[in-house]
């Protein structure tokens, strides 16, 4: 019922139409469900591998011995929410609706090694890793001395986490124009290529589970427990060697909705 709901967005009277049950047994199944989940959340999503150099660097001469220190990326991505008109302005996004920022981290297997919910849409992603970094509570997994994950222009080119250069051209028809800083270019190129495991991540992770697309009607809380909850169903998913990920399902959520 949880996976069915979450999977296809259904409402509540709808899952009670569906299987023959009150409003109230449904939301009472699911948010016991949901939380249980939730609590499994330190088994399936836990800190990236800090010893070993990734497969996809080490094997790939674009990126070896170039990023051999890379450990993972982040990126923050929006979920819709419904919340009480009086919070309805500091979530409210460019696009007219509600939403939260969430802050993922992500390995380069497409799976959430680090996640953090419920922050305002008006926040930007700089000030939610900040925050996360400053606060025990958060337990952000800090990279060691001579390790980094990669970020985009939002952040801050700091001490374990790498942005492009700015001003520098990037993609793959900029790189056969003539002229510009070639060295620079080709390492914008690199690093955006292996950066863009974060956006397929969100991309498999938005279309496996519609939910994500349009929250309905839960409390704040719940809702934040939801997204949690298909991370970790999302790496469940990923560990399995019966599950084959379609990339034809990604789509790139880092459009509009992203912050500046």
């Amino acid at each position: 019922m949880f996976l069915i709901i979450v999977g296809h967005c259904d409402s509540t009277r709808q899952s009670g139409y569906e299987w023959r049950h009150s409003t109230e047994t449904i939301n009472r199944h699911f948010n016991n469900i949901c939380s249980h989940i939730v609590r499994l959340t330190p088994q399936f999503i836990g800190p990236p591998d800090f010893d070993n150099i990734p497969p996809v660097i080490a094997n790939n001469l674009n990126y070896f011995p170039y990023f051999q220190d890379c450990v993972g990326a982040i990126d923050g991505t929006h979920i819709p929410c419904i919340v009480a008109a009086n919070f309805q302005a500091a979530y409210r996004n460019r696009k007219g609706f509600t939403s939260q920022n969430v802050l993922a981290m992500v390995n380069f297997d497409l799976k959430f090694t680090y996640i953090v919910v419920g922050w305002e849409r008006s926040v930007h992603d700089a000030r939610v890793l900040r925050d996360a970094m400053s606060d025990p509570a958060f337990s952000f997994p800090k990279p060691p001395r001579d390790k980094y994950f990669l970020v985009d222009y939002g952040y801050v080119n700091r001490r374990g986490f790498l942005t492009p250069y700015r001003g520098t051209n990037y993609h793959l028809c900029d790189r056969r124009r003539v002229g510009g800083d070639r060295k620079k270019e080709l390492f914008n190129y690199c690093h955006a290529s292996l950066r863009n495991t974060v956006e397929r991540t969100f991309g498999i992770w938005k279309s496996r589970f519609r939910i994500l697309r349009g929250v309905p009607h839960y409390p704040l809380r719940t809702q934040r427990d939801i997204i949690i909850a298909c991370a970790v169903v999302h790496n469940f998913l990923m560990m399995s060697s019966d599950v084959e990920v379609s990339l034809t399902a990604e789509e790139d959520d880092h459009d509009e909705d992203d912050m500046e």
